[in-house]
């Protein structure tokens, strides 16, 4: 099966590159970090003009990176570049057709504006974009209505139930969005009212409760019903999620299967670092990674993917290549800045090690006094003496922020695979457990980094294991 065999080979590679996966860039002056590269890499990668590295990180088949003849690369280092083309999953957003509005509320001139009023762009092209999906979804594998987990203020329920006209009933843990939720839901309602005679739309059901991963699906089903006051459970329903959060993902796939009504999943994960692994958790029941049995009959140690290596995998990769390629250096010398007071605070305060720090918006000729001070600006480092900053180590650690740039360039080429790696295990899981699955690049990546969702649909034998479980 080509998914198991990419999964193995990616882990392989993975292994291989694990010393430069596991190196935070925080650490680079405290852990002398240059030093772990091979000899011949450092010669070649210093010679070489910044501008020149974001060639490194073009992964996807369908983007060709710039050529440029005079630059000598590693030949490991091309190798590499070669085997992630072959084996990470594109991120190139994908074309989808378009779904047509069947009600004309979310286009109406003096309504559209509640539908994202104080909604970042980001978040305007993501709920857009997964609305479409959903519905299309909608069409293809009918359902009663949808499930959507994490569902904050509505923002994607109301473009499903005013723009669609599909239910939905949300999932929200936090009473406070819930609220909000259901108050612009009238607002838009009394508006619309006043302005149109539109009809078919469905108003969302805002549920406060949160899914665990011990919750049971006849728990869940329960739920749906009396929150949609349902005289049973001979129902339908599809599951989304835009960003359920660590192992969110991975509960959604549980319930998906194990609720026969469930029909399809469609669900686009995020913050990969916060997902309990068995070298996390060791005593839990159940994890967020691994999940399929193909890795789970392999020994941890084959597969364990670390809380850094995860933690890389979230990073804007492409974000990072425009300011490489743009020469925009003042904004990737914050990195070093951050580094050079890492080893300040640990010569001062050893048993600090990765303490957060204030978050400091690089400004054009920011020297690095200025920027520490800013820094630890009401944080427990701001009593440290200013002496401490005037250290020749000081000095040449700032001195080479190149080199801290080529060696975090270095760890996010390996990004993709990370990712591709985590979301083949899970394409696989659902394989395993007789699921069509897909898995897509719908978003811009540099709006939206996490940018795949997982689509699946039940096929016959599941739907007849669920029967028969029931």
């Amino acid at each position: 099966m080509l998914t198991k065999q990419k999964l193995r080979s990616s882990l392989e590679l993975l292994k291989r590159y694990e010393w430069l996966l596991n190196s935070y860039v925080m650490d680079f002056y405290v852990d002398d970090h240059w030093s772990k590269l091979p000899d011949s890499w450092q010669h070649h990668l210093e010679s070489i003009p910044m501008e020149r590295f974001e060639a490194l990180l073009y992964i996807s088949d369908s983007e060709a990176a710039p050529k440029n003849t005079s630059i000598v690369w590693p030949l490991e280092l091309l190798a590499l570049r070669r085997a992630l083309r072959n084996l990470c999953i594109g991120r190139t957003e994908e074309n989808q057709p378009k779904e047509s509005f069947p009600c004309p509320l979310l286009h109406h001139p003096k309504l559209k504006h509640l539908f994202m009023k104080r909604v970042k762009p980001k978040k305007q092209h993501e709920i857009t974009r997964m609305a479409e999906i959903c519905a299309l979804s909608c069409r293809t594998t009918p359902v009663d209505f949808v499930v959507d987990f994490g569902a904050g203020v509505g923002h994607l329920a109301r473009i499903l139930g005013y723009g669609f006209g599909i239910q939905v009933c949300c999932f929200e843990m936090q009473t406070e969005l819930n609220q909000q939720a259901v108050a612009i839901d009238m607002k838009l309602e009394s508006i619309a009212a006043k302005l149109t005679e539109a009809s078919g739309y469905k108003r969302p059901v805002h549920l406060t409760q949160r899914l665990e991963s011990n919750t049971q699906p006849a728990q869940f089903i329960a739920g749906i019903r009396d929150t949609l006051q349902l005289a049973s459970d001979d129902f339908r329903f599809g599951i989304i999620g835009l960003h359920p959060c660590g192992n969110l993902g991975a509960t959604l796939m549980r319930m998906f299967l194990g609720c026969s009504q469930a029909k399809f999943l469609n669900f686009v994960g995020c913050c990969y670092q916060k997902m309990s692994t068995p070298a996390t958790h060791p005593g839990a029941e159940v994890h967020g990674y691994p999940l399929s049995a193909f890795l789970q009959s392999k020994p941890d140690t084959d597969t364990n993917l670390s809380y850094e290596a995860r933690e890389i995998s979230c990073h804007a990769m492409e974000v990072y290549r425009d300011r490489l390629q743009a020469g925009q250096y003042d904004h990737l010398k914050i990195h070093s800045f951050r580094a050079a007071a890492e080893r300040i605070i640990v010569q001062q305060f050893p048993h600090l090690r990765h303490c957060a720090l204030r978050n400091v918006k690089h400004a054009p000729g920011m020297s690095f006094d200025d920027y520490f001070q800013k820094a630890v600006q009401g944080t427990r480092f701001e009593m440290l003496e200013r002496q401490a900053l005037s250290i020749r180590q000081c000095d040449a650690d700032v001195k080479h922020w190149k080199r801290l740039v080529i060696f975090y360039t270095l760890r996010l080429m390996l990004a993709p695979l990370v990712e591709s790696i985590i979301l083949y295990d899970r394409a696989l899981f659902l394989s395993e457990n007789d699921c069509q699955v897909e898995v897509q690049a719908i978003f811009n990546p540099r709006l939206s980094p996490r940018n795949h969702i997982t689509r699946a649909v039940k096929t016959r034998r599941c739907l007849s294991n669920n029967l028969g479980q029931q």
